[in-house]
């Protein structure tokens, strides 16, 4: 089992989306996309995964439960 826990992909137009568990965190645009293509290019695996845990911020205080449960319809009934 892997302990990747955050990818990343890039768009034709230089963004960056993190994704935590498949799912999108966050969305570098311009010069911080840049940044960070060039960090990430540069280490290994273990520290890509930190590059990319800062870059999404601090939405591992409580937020990732929050993710979990946005798979479902967000209106109340």
């Amino acid at each position: 089992m892997s302990d990747a826990v955050f990818s990343y992909h890039t768009s034709q137009d230089g963004k960056v989306f993190i994704a935590w568990h498949g799912r999108t965190v966050t969305t570098l645009k311009g010069a911080k996309a840049q940044h960070f293509l060039r960090r990430i290019e540069r280490v290994d695996a273990a520290e890509a995964q930190l590059l990319m845990a800062k870059a999404a911020g601090n939405f591992k205080r409580g937020n990732e439960h929050r993710l979990r449960l946005t798979s479902r319809p967000s209106h109340a009934p």
